[in-house]
């Protein structure tokens, strides 16, 4: 059949419908359906109502670690090599950068959801929890008894870490801003130029100020670190309270987690004293604006 014959067909048939019924056909108009409701978030995305940072509720009970020691410093601040030389003594344990902070808890259930609040936890209490048992399970398999972790983006968290682990000790470590940013680009300069170099380096360093204007310790400079380093370690090892070893000068001789870079180089030219001939401090001309405030703060102008 035909369009036309099609059409013919039903103009006489709706014809003949409305003169013996006084009704016709029409086509309903298709309404268009709503678009369907956004997904829920994930479960694991979830977070408990009224959620709460706050210090151990139980700490005999919520944390295993005592005294754990948080090394705050800026990225290219030389925190590895702090990091290896503290991980040489036979007391203290400085494990590669944790991430601790990153970690977060799903609750995929409301049966689960309303048990943890039944049980008086909050979502953060759940997270510094497994914090906790993450850094004591690596303290426990050194068989030593002092941990110092040393990842720098704890310094965006410096007052969530000083909330969880009330008995936290700190050290900071600083270094020129200046050869921060140099030393940042210089590691990836393709995907890091110096345009980003000094907003990207100086946020890091705005917080770990800000952490030490509100924390206690030792705050030691890597141009004094690596230029006499048994002076400084001496400071930290007194922090701590374990004797000084010369065994964290030779740090290159032991395994210690992960990859470290130049770790044979460094110890040679720590013992020659040659680790900052190759890059002199930057000349008060060389700084930016917008490093000047922070370099006047640590003393380096």
């Amino acid at each position: 059949m035909s369009t036309v014959q099609l059409m013919s067909w039903r103009y006489r048939a709706n014809a003949t419908l409305g003169g013996l019924t006084g009704y016709t056909l029409t086509r309903r108009m298709r309404v268009p359906k709503p678009p369907p409701p956004p997904p829920p978030p994930p479960p694991e995305t979830l977070r408990l109502p009224g959620d709460l940072v706050r210090p151990p509720v139980d700490p005999a009970c919520d944390r295993l670690l005592r005294e754990p020691v948080f090394l705050l410093s800026s990225v290219r601040s030389g925190s590895t090599l702090l990091r290896v030389m503290l991980d040489s003594h036979s007391r203290v344990h400085s494990p590669i950068e944790t991430h601790f902070r990153r970690m977060t808890v799903g609750l995929t259930t409301d049966p689960v959801r309303q048990a943890m609040l039944h049980l008086g936890h909050t979502h953060s209490d759940l997270e510094h929890i497994v914090w906790d048992r993450l850094l004591h399970r690596e303290l426990a398999r050194s068989g030593k008894p002092i941990l110092v972790e040393k990842t720098p983006s704890n310094v965006f968290a410096w007052r969530r870490i000083a909330t969880c682990w009330p008995d936290a000790r700190f050290v900071f470590l600083l270094r020129h801003p200046m050869s921060i940013v140099q030393s940042w680009h210089e590691a990836d300069p393709e995907n890091r130029p110096m345009e980003e170099a000094v907003p990207r380096t100086l946020s890091y360093m705005t917080y770990l100020q800000e952490a030490r204007t509100h924390l206690q310790g030792p705050t030691i400079r890597y141009e004094d670190l690596v230029a006499a380093p048994e002076a400084q370690l001496r400071r930290v090892c007194e922090h701590l309270g374990v004797d000084w070893e010369p065994a964290m000068i030779n740090y290159g001789d032991r395994d210690h987690g992960g990859y470290v870079k130049g770790i044979g180089d460094w110890r040679d030219k720590i013992r020659t004293g040659t680790v900052v001939e190759g890059r002199p401090l930057p000349s008060p001309d060389e700084v930016p604006a917008e490093l000047r405030e922070i370099c006047g703060q640590w003393a380096y102008l």
